[in-house]
């Protein structure tokens, strides 16, 4: 049975993968990119990720996105838009699951604070540690580390890689080096991020109260369908009347995103994915859509992202970060065995990438924990 049939030619499809790291036997069962998505299932870094904030930290809230939510949902929208658009939808799953493995505790708090502390020694970029988890870090299988998974999942997954970094990547950086595009799945993956952390965004700031009604009356795209809510459902108000708005911004994101892409791809008609790689880019918003969501991003960064609350949080996290690598660069012996240079071995760089594989893969609760454990008498 070819489960690759019913896709378009411009579709990334498993017969024709690039191929594995190491060289492993096709599945009787799966396709090669159904087993990345079930590779990453099962990683323990993924399991990590329902403790992993999104923008409110794991404690404060049951209610809350989390890493694991915000990925389920953008796999979510992925497959909707791919399903409409003839790409493959198990490739498209694989990515959007995978695409944030590599965010440290406290989300880009903890990551601006690791990327500082680590700035001597090659600094830090989660896009390439969730590159490095599914390359190196598992360790699941005998024959090899990682998940070994295919060269098209593992490029969606680097959405993002600096020149310096791409030149040491190999085959995986080059479409960085030779400004090149990924495939039309990973181009879809990082839109449908966007869509779901922006939208998923207003209804925890509005359930945590740090947003009003009233000031995201001020952004043009909620206003647009907030009226639309109260024209339809008169006199309809609180969380039904937010999830219905949030609801209609979020279809027409990706009714835009869906006509816009059909009518480039129309136009520029690859037939395979090696044209879709020398192409422009293909998946895209319409102009005054792009806009719209531009002014809703720039409007969450000003009142929610920064608003006090949010800061004190944020300010925390960067120090006990900040707290955990200094002390276990002064006093490598403090780490688990796992994470220590070899007896004899006085490489800084390669302890302080250790420590930032080990402070990375905390969750944030497991990094408050650990904080404790280290400066807190009581902790002993």
């Amino acid at each position: 049975m070819n489960l690759d049939a019913h896709l378009a030619p411009y579709a990334a499809l498993s017969a024709t993968s690039q191929g594995r790291r190491f060289a492993e036997p096709p599945s009787s069962s799966r396709t090669e990119f159904q087993r990345d998505r079930d590779r990453i299932i099962h990683c323990a870094a993924f399991r990590r990720l329902e403790y992993k904030t999104q923008v409110f930290v794991n404690h404060e809230g049951d209610l809350f996105r989390t890493r694991l939510t915000h990925s389920l949902e953008v796999a979510q929208i992925a497959r909707s838009v791919a399903r409409n658009l003839r790409l493959n939808e198990d490739l498209i799953e694989a990515i959007s699951l995978a695409h944030d493995l590599g965010h440290t505790p406290f989300g880009h708090a903890g990551q601006d604070a690791l990327n500082a502390c680590m700035k001597d020694y090659g600094g830090f970029e989660h896009n390439l540690q969730s590159l490095r988890l599914v390359d190196a870090l598992e360790e699941r299988y005998g024959a090899f580390d990682g998940l070994n998974l295919t060269f098209e999942t593992r490029e969606g997954i680097l959405k993002h890689c600096s020149l310096e970094n791409a030149a040491s990547l190999g085959t995986i950086g080059r479409r960085f080096i030779e400004r090149k595009q990924p495939s039309l799945e990973a181009q879809l993956a990082n839109l449908a991020d966007a869509i779901a952390y922006n939208n998923h965004d207003i209804d925890d700031g509005l359930r945590s109260g740090l947003l009003t009604v009233e000031q995201l009356a001020e952004v043009d795209l909620f206003a647009r369908h907030r009226r639309e809510v109260e024209a339809v459902f008169p006199g309809i108000s609180g969380r039904r009347a937010i999830h219905e708005t949030v609801r209609r911004m979020i279809n027409a994101l990706i009714v835009d995103l869906i006509q816009t892409s059909e009518a480039r791809i129309a136009e520029v008609q690859p037939a395979s994915i090696d044209d879709v790689r020398n192409a422009g880019k293909l998946i895209a918003f319409s102009d005054p859509m792009r806009q719209d969501a531009a002014l809703l991003k720039r409007f969450l960064h000003e009142n929610l992202y920064r608003h006090y609350l949010v800061n004190r949080m944020t300010t925390k996290a960067r120090r006990i970060i900040t707290a955990l690598f200094d002390a276990f660069m002064a006093e490598p012996i403090l780490l688990p065995p796992d994470y220590r240079l070899p007896a004899g071995q006085h490489d800084l760089q390669a302890q302080a990438r250790k420590i930032a594989d080990y402070i990375a893969g905390m969750t944030d609760r497991y990094a408050m924990r650990e904080h404790r454990r280290l400066f807190v008498v009581e902790e002993i």
